[in-house]
């Protein structure tokens, strides 16, 4: 099928929830794909941080046919192979000693709110509360889009769900004034993502983690966007010298198979028992092979090493950029999570960029946003920084 085709069954038959889409894309490998009419282009959004080992990477494609023919689903009711190697591998690499499977990023943080009320109700101090960020990004789910602090998310769909409140992201005082004795969870993204790649100060999480140890409260870190090798490091958390008690995954641990992962310490695992939460998917043994493959090239010593050089090189060529156009505000992020910050709205800047044969994104109407899979090479963030150069030349 050609792209005019595919468009039009879409319109036919798709409920219009993401506008109009550019391309109609049907093949990829590593960092590059194709669109239905044959056309090339290099992926800087790697699906929004997902394929962040690139496309079809062969590792998780061998792991993912190997386990089609074997088995590709049953349910929770029964163990999984796949499902048990992952929590032992993600275990060993990060502070969480139990982990919940799940579908995606909205019901991993869905999961989190739940076992955080269910863990001060078991206890019998009920705290229903949870403190979000403004400007954060949790997920699309009923539960998740109230802890989301960006007001146009929630458009129609009021009453949200309630017990969550919103402070500013990076201020501890206003994070400090909010934690009463109805405070249950600190829900946080390490870096904002959605938000507009919005970085904390140094010493920032290492004072809320101080917040809540004082006020008896969880710390709750959504690294769905962070984590994964995303900022140089296999967890964000790790660039801060801090440790959640609750910690949500999903985008990159599949490489592109649907699967989200909610992973806590011990004593918050207690919150839930025998049927308090369940997913009739989570961590199948289809979704839970792709991710064992993943996260196993993921921890070979150098990878996420390797990417953060790139992506230092990456940050080095834009910022060059920032010295010679004043329309630049701020470049932003780590690793290969990237924020450039316009004076004016970016979208006529991605539709440039992708005339030019790349593939970016935004995060808000005036952040321009790369998401490059962890195997990006220098060349090819060359060849963006000189394309992105030839297309801010043109405004």
């Amino acid at each position: 099928m050609e792209t005019r085709d595919i468009k039009k069954l879409n319109d036919q038959f798709i409920i219009n929830t993401y506008g109009e889409r550019k391309l109609a894309l049907v093949r990829g490998e590593g960092t590059n794909l194709w669109d239905a009419d044959g056309n090339e282009y290099l992926d800087m959004f790697a699906g929004i941080a997902v394929t962040n080992l690139g496309h079809c990477h062969p590792a998780v494609t061998e792991a993912v046919c190997e386990q089609a023919r074997k088995l590709v689903h049953v349910s929770n009711l029964y163990y999984i192979e796949p499902q048990v190697q992952l929590a032992e591998l993600l275990s060993k690499h990060s502070f969480a000693a139990r982990w919940f499977f799940c579908n995606g990023g909205a019901e991993a943080n869905e999961a989190a709110i739940k076992i955080a009320r269910r863990y001060w109700a078991q206890k019998g101090t009920p705290k229903p509360v949870i403190i979000a960020a403004e400007q954060s990004f949790h997920g699309r789910t009923m539960a998740t889009i109230a802890a989301t602090g960006q007001p146009k998310y929630h458009q129609g769909f009021e009453p949200l769900f309630p017990g969550v409140q919103h402070v500013p992201f990076n201020d501890i005082d206003a994070l400090g004034n909010a934690v009463d004795a109805d405070v249950g969870a600190v829900l946080l993204e390490p870096i904002q993502g959605e938000g507009g790649v919005n970085v904390p100060d140094e010493d920032y999480l290492g004072k809320v983690r101080g917040l809540c140890d004082e006020k008896q409260v969880l710390l709750m870190f959504d690294e769905v966007q962070t984590g994964l090798g995303r900022t140089g490091k296999l967890f964000a958390y790790e660039h801060y010298g801090v440790t959640p008690d609750v910690m949500t995954l999903a985008k990159g641990l599949g490489n592109g198979v649907p699967i989200g992962a909610m992973g806590c310490t011990e004593e918050v695992a207690s919150g839930f028992d025998v049927g308090s939460h369940a997913c009739t998917f989570g961590g199948n043994p289809l979704s839970a092979a792709a991710a064992l493959a993943t996260m196993n090239v993921l921890v070979t010593p150098g990878f996420i090493e390797d990417a953060a050089r790139v992506g230092a090189h990456f940050f080095a060529g834009l910022n060059q950029l920032a010295g010679k156009y004043d329309g630049i505000c701020a470049v932003r992020g780590k690793g290969l999570m990237v924020g450039i910050e316009m004076k004016e709205p970016v979208a006529p800047l991605v539709q440039k960029l992708l005339e030019a044969g790349i593939i970016c994104g935004s995060a808000g109407p005036k952040v321009l946003r790369f998401l490059p899979a962890l195997i990006i090479t220098s060349a090819e963030v060359d060849e963006v920084v000189s394309k992105l150069d030839a297309a801010l030349g043109e405004r």
